[in-house]
């Protein structure tokens, strides 16, 4: 998305602009294809706060930078603190994935995901927050924390089921496969699929033409689609934590991890 830039506070982990009402942000660790650690989880939180408080941005637009939308929790990380034992490490990033999704889901502008790659994992339910979804047509989406041993985080066990349904997020979650973007927009997960040359052009497209309506109606309609439901998001969210930090504790996670790298199937034993 080519903005030219407001002058506002940015971290190089999270390139921000504002143009015509649209606040443009993107995540940028693309040589990690986005993952997440907790600098840009929290850089992340920060920069959706400054969009929520600046009276110049009526819409926001989140992607990513490079070939990923983000490719969920940084697992060369979370499978040093795993060895280590340092559980404490993961959750300052479960914590600010949890500020993320209630900003997301809250702040007074509309939000939109240009799913410009895979989303996985946290990743995918970073998308799943925002109010509208386009993706490129090489996207994909998966809950893939099963491979790994974990438990879903950021929102996923609240925002998968209300939009497919608890069997088909059932499936998802149990198998931790991926789906392309042609089967997430039968799914209703995405709004819209098109080719990755025209991404840019439908974002700025719909983005204006919010950006352009009334904000008062438009901010008024999004806090009864999204933040009336807040109280059950952080219920969600908190359980979220308590589940995934057992799990990480896990000896499944520990072998989901190793496996992961060794490209091999994990041998999990339910310890």
């Amino acid at each position: 998305m080519s903005n030219a830039p407001q002058a506002i506070p940015s971290s190089s982990l999270v390139l921000e602009s504002v143009h015509d009402g649209i606040a443009l942000l993107v995540m940028n660790r693309p040589e990690r294809l986005n993952s997440l650690n907790s600098e840009l989880a929290v850089a992340l939180s920060e920069a959706l706060g400054r969009a929520a408080g600046n009276p110049a941005v009526r819409v926001v637009v989140l992607t990513g930078a490079g070939r990923a939308f983000c490719a969920g929790g940084d697992l060369g990380l979370i499978g040093k603190g795993r060895q280590s034992g340092d559980v404490a490490g993961l959750e300052p990033v479960l914590r600010a994935g949890m500020q993320i999704v209630l900003k997301m889901r809250t702040m007074p502008q509309p939000v939109i995901a240009a799913v410009n790659g895979a989303a996985a994992g946290a990743g995918a339910n970073i998308a799943l927050a925002a109010d509208i979804r386009i993706a490129a047509e090489e996207a994909s989406f998966g809950q893939n924390f099963a491979k790994v041993g974990l438990y879903p985080d950021y929102g996923g066990t609240f925002f998968l089921p209300e939009l497919v349904g608890p069997s088909k997020a059932a499936e998802m979650f149990y198998t931790g496969d991926m789906i392309d973007a042609r089967t997430a927009e039968r799914l209703g997960l995405v709004n819209r699929v098109v080719p990755v040359a025209q991404l840019e052009a439908e974002v700025r497209t719909v983005a204006l033409k919010i950006a352009q309506g009334p904000p008062i109606a438009i901010r008024a309609a999004k806090a009864a689609l999204f933040a009336s439901k807040r109280a059950q998001l952080e219920q969600a969210l908190e359980e979220e934590v308590q589940y995934q930090l057992e799990c990480f504790r896990s000896e499944d996670c520990a072998e989901g991890i190793t496996a992961f790298f060794e490209k091999r199937a994990p041998k999990f034993q339910g310890k």
